[in-house]
């Protein structure tokens, strides 16, 4: 998977960042949670298919790999899109593999960080 050297949770997110700023872009609410933004990369098919793709890059079985997606890699690609910025934890919201947050939308160079 990874090449040597390369840390295999950065190649996921590598893999993932091309599917994460459209995606955004085309949700039509301020807030979200991690679950609900999976949940919209399901209903895209290419965006299916690369989260799918990603599950089988990783190498430690399907169950540790959704728990490295949910909870690593898609957090991370959603703060360097430069188009959310974590909101807090998403209390109550069910997510078998990662503890959920809360994300806001904002323009770009809006957030915290700028």
């Amino acid at each position: 998977m990874a090449q040597r050297g390369q840390d295999p949770v950065e190649e996921l997110i590598e893999f993932l960042e091309p599917y994460i700023a459209p995606l955004i872009q085309r949700i039509n609410v301020d807030e979200f949670t991690t679950v609900e933004f999976i949940e919209a990369m399901q209903m895209d098919e290419p965006t299916r298919q690369a989260y799918e793709a990603a599950v089988q890059r990783w190498p430690e079985g399907e169950h540790r790999a959704r728990m490295v997606i949910h909870g690593q890699v898609i957090p991370v690609a959603l703060r360097r899109s430069g188009l959310v910025e974590w909101a807090g934890y998403a209390y109550g919201e069910e997510d078998p593999y990662a503890v959920p947050a809360w994300w806001r939308k904002i323009e770009p160079g809006e957030g915290k960080g700028s």
